[in-house]
């Protein structure tokens, strides 16, 4: 991949970018629908663009110009495949950054979770649930 980063042997082209970043910003979309929006996106967010490595560089600014839906059912639908896919491509490259996807995909889940004192709502817990079962089916 093109743009500076050291020893990064990826290649992904435009749609696999997209990919990506559909997943991961999907998924704090997904987690704001499900609970207290501001605060689950602000820390959600703080949690994605902290990412290192190649997933940082990727994750650094949300997708422009996606529409998610009109329904969280209809973001979920594109999110929940584009978070299996972003694994699977990761994996097939490298592993080490698949890893690094799907634990910043679980920091931001937990950052998201974290805005609630105490357990998190069951709203939450099952749409981290789902968050996480789609990162694992790849």
């Amino acid at each position: 991949m093109k743009g500076g980063w050291d020893g990064a042997s990826i290649t992904l082209t435009d749609q696999d970018k997209l990919t990506l970043r559909i997943a991961a910003w999907g998924a704090v979309s997904l987690m704001s629908a499900a609970g207290s929006a501001h605060k689950v996106a602000t820390e959600g967010s703080i949690a994605l663009t902290s990412a290192t490595g190649v997933v940082g560089h990727m994750l650094a600014k949300a997708p422009k110009g996606v529409k998610y839906g009109k329904s969280v059912a209809e973001l979920a639908d594109q999110v929940l495949p584009a978070l299996t896919a972003s694994v699977s491509l990761l994996k097939r490259q490298d592993p080490a950054e698949a890893d690094n996807f799907r634990s910043t995909v679980i920091v931001a889940l937990e950052a998201a979770a974290g805005t609630h004192r105490g357990a998190p709502s069951p709203t939450l817990a099952e749409m981290t649930r789902k968050i996480t079962g789609a990162l694992d089916a790849a």
